[in-house]
């Protein structure tokens, strides 16, 4: 049976998620067997597994870290929002409905035997697993029915290491009221604290450290510094959607749509030098860019009139008809169409037209297709004419069918690796052009093709704006963790706090 530890915030985005992928290296390259587990997730970034089976992101990347495959074992419950109340549910990979945030309040305890079968298969495959948390464990309102902080420990009985974030200020504050908020035995599980994300010097913060432990009578077990690591991040607190980019010699502008779903499709561009890559929620922030990118979103429909309404969409027409690229993946393929339906009120309900930039139509069905593809970019025509004959791979989530008109193009020819079969995907019209896939981009080919045919059509030399291999990077990325987490953690007495338990 595998030990146990789990990492707990004082706050969402205190940077759990990086310390558990930083572990998980760690113990990997010290030569265990290792996982990752959150019970719930809270996130729009998911994945498709092997088996067609969708989970969170987050836990993909701690996999990553871990040297193992993705499984739906590391986390059983996704939370989806498609409003500010309310998320799809999904247990075990497949959608289970749509709950209001108080009905999945009252519905989420008759989930624990799910969180506990899945934890107990992995305990029994590995050595080693390594929890994440959910936000915080003092938020005292949730703690009644908690599934996924101390309610998860104490039904593994796991030790706990509390991190707190010293970039966004009070980290003492976080960490003091967080263990004084919680009940005896569950302060008796905090076997250590974690000060994430420190800039300067450390010899400042030692006074405080030591107060901290004098008020806490809990161990500081490590400061971590604030690592610039490149790897996915939790969707609703990414830096990405607000940091500065200048722009490059090739200009990328991706539209931030209030319910923007797996942006991580876009990373493998932020790798390119001479490459810019901009998020932009208004017509002021798009300015001229060499190609318009349509994320994924939870709400195709209210998505668009969000845009409708804020003027992005006539500017991206503008655009369009001024010859710039446009490329929209899933929800912002279907977007692009000319009619998007929804007889079976999958969102919204109702129908309403689609920008009318591809001859195609969406109708959306309460069947979710959840799959993994490859294949390849058969034919393109216009700027991206480059990503002829260009393999690719992916996987798809989407609610929902898109059909081309007679004489459309296809735009990838895709085999679905979970069934076997052969499909058509996509379609392009002109200079622009949209696909279902997820991931479309990942290949360096795809992404230095892309890149290729924008430069060709602004007339400038692109040969030396080479890409990555993106999963090759990743693991330069999770090196630079573990290493960044060993030389600032007390590993000594976080094995010391894996052995001993509670």
């Amino acid at each position: 049976m595998a030990k146990v530890i789990m990492i707990q915030g004082t706050m969402s985005n205190a940077g759990k998620s990086f310390i558990v992928a930083g572990l998980c290296r760690i113990f990997k390259q010290d030569g265990y067997r290792v996982a990752p587990f959150k019970s719930q997730n809270m996130a729009l970034n998911s994945y498709i597994t092997s088996e067609g089976l969708e989970m969170g992101r987050a836990q993909v990347m701690q996999c990553e870290a871990a040297g193992i495959v993705p499984s739906v074992l590391m986390n059983p419950i996704l939370l989806k929002p498609t409003n500010d109340v309310g998320s799809q549910v999904i247990v075990n990979g497949e959608v289970i409905g749509n709950m209001s945030a108080k009905d999945y309040f009252s519905y989420k305890k008759q989930l624990v035997p799910h969180i506990l079968e899945a934890y107990h298969t992995l305990a029994a495959q590995y050595d080693i697993i390594v929890i994440e948390g959910a936000g915080s464990p003092a938020e005292i309102n949730l703690k009644q029915e908690d599934i996924v902080n101390m309610g998860m420990a104490e039904m593994v009985d796991a030790p706990v290491l509390l991190a707190g974030d010293i970039d966004r200020g009070g980290v003492f504050a976080q960490l003091y009221g967080t263990v004084e908020l919680l009940e005896p035995d569950e302060r008796d599980r905090i076997k250590g604290l974690i000060i994430n994300k420190f800039r300067g010097d450390k010899t400042i913060l030692d006074p405080g450290v030591v107060m901290l432990e004098e008020k806490t009578h809990i161990p500081v077990v490590g400061v971590a510094p604030y690592l610039h690591i490149e790897v996915e991040d939790e969707d609703s607190l990414t830096e990405r959607f607000t940091r500065k980019e200048e722009i490059g010699l090739i200009d990328l502008a991706v539209i931030r749509l209030p319910r923007i779903s797996n942006f991580t499709d876009f990373n493998p561009f932020e790798r390119i030098e001479g490459v810019s890559l901009r998020y932009v929620s208004s017509v002021s922030e798009l300015k001229n860019p060499d190609m318009i990118l349509l994320p994924g979103t939870k709400n195709t429909m209210e998505d668009l009139l969000w845009m409708r309404q804020n003027g992005l969409e006539a500017s991206i027409l503008k655009k369009a008809a001024e010859g710039k690229v446009i490329f929209g993946i899933c929800g912002g393929y279907q977007m692009l169409g000319e009619t998007l339906s929804d007889p079976e009120r999958v969102e919204a309900g109702g129908e309403m037209k689609g920008m009318g930039l591809l001859p195609m139509d969406t109708v959306f069905q309460e069947s979710k297709t959840r799959t993994r593809v490859q294949g390849t970019f058969p034919k393109v025509e216009g700027i991206l004419h480059t990503l002829t004959g260009v393999s690719l791979e992916g996987y798809e989530i989407h609610m929902g069918k898109s059909v081309g008109k007679e004489g459309v193009c296809a735009f990838t020819e895709l085999t679905d690796t979970v069934t076997g079969s052969s499909k058509p995907d996509g379609v392009y019209y002109k200079n622009v052009y949209g696909s279902y896939v997820h991931g479309i981009f990942d290949k360096e080919e795809v992404a230095k093709k892309v890149i290729e045919g924008l430069g060709e059509e602004k007339g400038i030399d692109v040969s030396q704006m080479t890409g990555v291999d993106f999963a090759q990077f990743k693991e330069t990325q999770y090196d630079k963790l573990a290493q960044g987490l060993r030389e600032h953690l007390d590993m000594k007495k976080i094995y010391e706090i894996l052995e001993q338990g509670i």
